[in-house]
């Protein structure tokens, strides 16, 4: 399986640099088996019936880019190097291991400075990344980062515009509630509080689970050959009482939908082969590709990918590799918006369930 499978031209006017406001007005490309329909997210509760369950990830997004100072007293006084710092993830004992431009500006045991407030020291270096041990930890240190960083915006949007006050809402989940991610679960962007009350009323169930997405979700895949590919491990966690939820869904014949590939990576992560939920904690570096059998997800929410991307794989593990050349194929000639804050697509492998067929038939037409 080769790496240019999963390629396509992008024209670079469809990479969103700003969110759809309201968030529910982002467009929705439907793609139920091999129809294809245009809609838009708010469309959501006519296209899920009741017996269907939502699978949310409730990692909440730090502000996890840092710009500090490193000083350095030498044979001829005082020098001075500004340092930028993007937290990856966290390290036993408090400490995190961090990407840092320039790295050679800094040597082990020197201090970067970042505020009054928050400061940390370079305890080692490899591979390219630096481990930092801050001064602070605890509460303390999550009020310090909150004032002196700044939300991580993806590579692609960071090189034509720097982060702002707006990203702090736009780049966060309206339901984020357990902190330590480094990147958002990009498809949950489109859920607001009008939406999530609609859904809630038409029956559609929702559950929460917990993946820590890191910035190893942007590294390339540099192998030609793509099994040779190995994953960044994420942390992540589904609870008893979510995996009760999800397996009462299934007995019930509903559909498991997450939203977004991050869910849907953890709970591929802790389902047992036969597709049953289990209370599970750990690290996840599961690398889903075409080929792979899905054990529990029927369906999936997400936004549109990079070329040549782990995501462009697991996508095409679920539709086919044909049918998601279409697919992106559609979208680029309807002028989709794509990546973190662009818009959306719900991937329905075998179509539509009866309930929301019949749901949709008997509505208002979707806008």
């Amino acid at each position: 399986m080769k790496l240019s499978e999963f390629d396509f031209d992008l024209p670079e006017e469809l990479i969103a640099t700003r969110p759809a406001r309201p968030r529910s007005a982002a467009r929705l490309l439907v793609a139920e088996g091999d129809a294809i329909r245009d809609l838009h997210v708010r469309d959501l509760p006519r296209l899920l019936g009741p017996d269907d369950r939502l699978i949310l990830n409730d990692t909440k997004v730090i502000p996890a880019r840092l710009s500090g100072t490193r000083r350095r007293i030498g044979a001829t006084g005082a020098t001075e190097a500004r340092i930028e710092v993007t937290l990856l993830e966290p390290r036993p004992g408090g400490g995190w291991q961090a990407m840092l431009k320039p790295l050679k500006k800094v040597r082990e045991g020197e201090v970067i400075r970042f505020s009054e407030d928050l400061s940390a020291e370079v305890v080692a270096k490899a591979d390219g990344t630096a481990d930092l041990a801050f001064n602070l930890e605890g509460t303390d240190f999550d009020t310090a980062l909150a004032a002196a960083g700044a939300m991580p915006l993806p590579p692609y949007i960071e090189s034509r515009r720097k982060a702002d006050a707006r990203d702090r809402e736009d780049y966060q989940t309206v339901w984020a509630r357990r902190s330590g991610a480094v990147a958002a679960p990009t498809a949950s962007l489109h859920f607001d509080a009008p939406l999530l009350a609609a859904l809630e009323a038409r029956g559609v169930g929702f559950t929460h689970v917990t993946l820590h997405v890191g910035a190893g979700t942007f590294l390339p895949v540099k192998v030609d050959d793509v099994t040779q590919h190995r994953m960044h491990a994420e942390w992540g966690e589904v609870t008893a009482e979510a995996a009760a939820e999800i397996n009462a869904t299934r007995a019930a014949g509903g559909r498991i939908i997450p939203v977004g590939t991050t869910a849907l990576r953890l709970i591929e992560t802790a389902a047992a082969a036969d597709g049953m939920m289990q209370a599970w904690q750990g690290d996840t570096d599961i690398f889903i590709r075409p080929g792979y059998r899905f054990r529990v997800a029927d369906a999936l929410m997400t936004n549109f990918h990079l070329p040549k991307s782990t995501l462009m794989m697991l996508v095409s593990a679920l539709m086919g590799v044909d049918r998601i050349r279409r697919i992106y194929a559609h979208a680029i000639a309807q002028g989709y918006r794509f990546f973190s804050y662009g818009d959306s697509s719900l991937l329905l492998p075998e179509g539509p369930a009866p309930s929301a067929k019949s749901a949709q038939e008997n509505s208002a037409p979707l806008s």
